[in-house]
């Protein structure tokens, strides 16, 4: 027998997401229609999407550190085949 809390969860949390992504995509879409950016504000917002995506390789190198540093204390066998 299937187990089915699984299958509902991941169902739920496709639904979510997916209802998620169209208004997140809808917002800035009326955002864009809305107001027209001058070429300030865009250098602005490319400045400001860049530094976040900075921020976000470091915390996730940082996290593949820690990972890797705690699976090697706990004795964990971390060669490929």
């Amino acid at each position: 027998m299937m187990e089915w809390i699984p299958i509902v969860f991941v169902t739920f949390k496709a639904l979510v997401l997916g209802i998620g992504m169209f208004f997140a995509i809808k917002w800035h879409y009326d955002q864009g229609k809305k107001e027209k950016n001058t070429e300030k504000e865009t250098r602005a917002v490319l400045r400001a999407g860049g530094k976040v995506a900075a921020v976000f390789m470091l915390s996730l190198l940082g996290l593949g550190i820690v990972t890797f540093v705690l699976a090697r204390k706990l004795g964990l066998d971390l060669t490929f085949p």
